[in-house]
C-alpha cells in the first residue's frame, strides 16, 4: 500500500488535521483528492497547494457537509477515505442546525458515497468528546466508553454542541457501517497540539493555549486533560488505514496532564507570558484522567513526541504566523 497509484480522499483538507495528514500522505506516495468548501478561496487553500508533491499528486475538490451527495464525485475512484471534516463553531447561535445536524448528515452522506465507490476502508476522525463527557470522571477510559448526552445537553458546557455532534455522528456511522458492510474505523483523538500549516488559529489550540491567552471558558476542557501531537495523530490515521486487521474504535492519546501541569510547562518555557499558576475553582491536587491507547500501541504504533514538543511547537508556530503576541498583553479595561 502507499504506492503512487493508490488514490485516497481527505475531507476537511484545509483544516488543522486535514492539511497535515495530506502532507504526510503525499510524502508517503499517495495521490490525494482534497475536499474543501471553496477551492477558489486562495486564503484557505494556498497552504495545500504549496505542499511538496501537491502539483503532481493532489487535486482540490469542492464539497460541503451540508450538501447531500457533494462528496460523491471526489470519492468515486478512491481506494480509501479519511473523513476529517467537522463543524467546530463553539459560538454558534443555532447549534442544532449549524453544528449537530451537518455533522451527522455529513458523515452519512460520505458513507453512502463510499459504498457506491466500493472504497476499501473509511477512516473517521472522531473525538475524545464522544468518550468522557460525564458527570464524574473515571481514572481511565477506553474505547468502550461513550459520553452522557443527557448530561451534556443539560449542562451546556463550553463546546457542548461539538461533543453532541461527534457522539451522534459516530454512533450513526457505526450503525450505517454495520448495515452496509462498510470497512469503517474511528480514531478518537484527545486534544491535538503541535505546529501546523494552516494560516488561522486552530480551534484545539484555542483550548490548549488558553492559560497563555487567559481564555477562561476553555480551562474546564484541559482541567483533567489528555493530549496528542498533531503529527502522531496523522501518522496513526495512515497506520490504521494500512493495517488490514484494524477494526473498531481506536483512542489516540500519548499524554495525560491536568491544567496545573500544562500551566507550569508553559510558564517555564515561556516566562514572558506570565502564565497563571492558580485557577479559580480548580483544585491543585486534581486527579489525572487517562485515555488508554493500549489498543493502538498493541498493534505496533509508536508515539514519537513529548508533551513539551507539542506545546513548544504550538506556541512557536503561532508566534511565527502572528497568531500570538510575543509576550502577555494585559487587556485595557
Amino acid at each position: 500500500m502507499g504506492s503512487e497509484s493508490e488514490v485516497v480522499c481527505v475531507t476537511g483538507a484545509a483544516g488543522f488535521i486535514g492539511s497535515w495528514l495530506i502532507m504526510r500522505l503525499l510524502e508517503q506516495g499517495y495521490t490525494v483528492r482534497a475536499t474543501v468548501r471553496d477551492p477558489s478561496n486562495m486564503k484557505k487553500v494556498k497552504h495545500l497547494l504549496d505542499l511538496p508533491k501537491a502539483k503532481t499528486h493532489m487535486t482540490l475538490w469542492k464539497a460541503d457537509l451540508n450538501d447531500e451527495g457533494s462528496f460523491d464525485e471526489a470519492i468515486q475512484g478512491c481506494k480509501g477515505v479519511f473523513h476529517v471534516a467537522t463543524p467546530m463553531d463553539f459560538e454558534s447561535k443555532d447549534p442544532e442546525n449549524e453544528v449537530i445536524q451537518p455533522t451527522i448528515k455529513g458523515v452519512l452522506s460520505i458513507m453512502k458515497a463510499c459504498v457506491k465507490a466500493k472504497v476499501r476502508r473509511l477512516v473517521f476522525t472522531s473525538s475524545a468528546g464522544t468518550v468522557n463527557v460525564q458527570p464524574t470522571q473515571k481514572p481511565v477510559y477506553d474505547e468502550n466508553s461513550w459520553s452522557d448526552l443527557d448530561f451534556v445537553r443539560s449542562v451546556k458546557m463550553t463546546g457542548w454542541m461539538y461533543f453532541v455532534s461527534k457522539t451522534l455522528a459516530e454512533q450513526a456511522a457505526w450503525k450505517f457501517a454495520e448495515e452496509n458492510n462498510l470497512d469503517f474505523i474511528s480514531i478518537i483523538p484527545v486534544l491535538v497540539v503541535g505546529p501546523f500549516i494552516m494560516s488561522s488559529f486552530p480551534p484545539s489550540l484555542i483550548t490548549a493555549l488558553s492559560p497563555i491567552t487567559r481564555n477562561e471558558a476553555h480551562y474546564t476542557i484541559i482541567k483533567q486533560g489528555q493530549f496528542v501531537h498533531l503529527d502522531d495523530l496523522c501518522e496513526s490515521h495512515i497506520f490504521l488505514y494500512e493495517h488490514p486487521e484494524a477494526k473498531g474504535r481506536y483512542i489516540c492519546s500519548s499524554h495525560d496532564a491536568n491544567i496545573h501541569h500544562i500551566a507550569k510547562l508553559l510558564k517555564d518555557k515561556f516566562p514572558e507570558y506570565n502564565v497563571p499558576t492558580e485557577f479559580e475553582g480548580i483544585d491543585e491536587n486534581l486527579e489525572i484522567v487517562s485515555f488508554s491507547s493500549k489498543k493502538l500501541t498493541d498493534m505496533g504504533f509508536k508515539f514519537k513526541y513529548s508533551l513539551e514538543d507539542m506545546f513548544v511547537g504550538a506556541v512557536e508556530c503561532c508566534r511565527e504566523k502572528g497568531l500570538l503576541p510575543l509576550s502577555y498583553e494585559k487587556k485595557a479595561c
